[in-house]
């Protein structure tokens, strides 16, 4: 009884072993990596970024050019499969291109996050902000619809996917030549940029456990 006792409380003493997780990205152009090799698309680097600091996740790229957030709205329900421990939400750009209503992106965005909870998977969102140029009303507007979203449901929030490039010396040498996309370099800053919101995300989802390093 003594020795069944004492390994009991050396196995309850044990640090709790990380749990592979499979986390979907749901986004657009942004997402899929458009204009870039495989390789060096948002998805691929994020994932070799977070495994880099010892975190066990599978990265699915559920990003399809030219999606609204209605477009992800009408995929969310088969993005949502079985094996989805986690969802990130990246949408809204191609919204903002085409100027529709920011109530409508807010309440796409807030079925997508609906339909999360009703699948039991957590969720955190990445948002886009709007230029100067769409003019004060329709800015704040559009830039609100993230982080009230993600105190409404209680979610991870990074207000900016961009934030990262936007803040180099000479944003423009990491956009491909539309002006819209990172070029690989630029995915690279914004994988840094965002990379340690999402590994804190991944570890709530048992992907560390307390085996994932500090970002560097």
């Amino acid at each position: 009884m003594l020795a069944r006792a004492l390994a009991i409380t050396f196995l309850t003493a044990l640090p709790a072993a990380a749990q592979p997780v499979t986390v979907a990205a749901l986004g657009d152009s942004l997402t899929q990596g458009y204009g870039l090799p495989q390789r060096a698309g948002l998805v691929p680097q994020l994932q070799a970024w977070l495994r880099d600091r010892g975190a066990d996740v599978t990265l699915v790229n559920a990003g399809v050019s030219g999606d609204t957030t209605a477009g992800g709205l009408g995929r969310a329900a088969w993005t949502l499969t079985p094996e989805v421990d986690g969802l990130i939400v990246a949408l809204g750009g191609n919204d903002l291109l085409r100027g529709i209503d920011p109530a409508v992106t807010r309440a796409n965005l807030s079925g997508i996050l609906d339909a999360a909870r009703d699948a039991d998977v957590d969720a955190m969102l990445i948002g886009i902000e709007a230029p100067a140029n769409y003019g004060g009303d329709y800015r704040r507007a559009f830039n609100a619809i993230y982080t009230d979203l993600a105190a409404a449901y209680d979610i991870p929030v990074i207000p900016s996917m961009l934030a990262g490039v936007m803040a180099a010396p000479q944003p423009r040498a990491l956009m491909q030549p539309d002006g819209i996309h990172p070029n690989a370099r630029g995915v690279k800053a914004v994988v840094e940029a965002i990379g340690p919101s999402v590994l804190a995300f991944v570890d709530s989802l048992g992907a560390c456990d307390g085996g994932c390093i500090a970002a560097r």
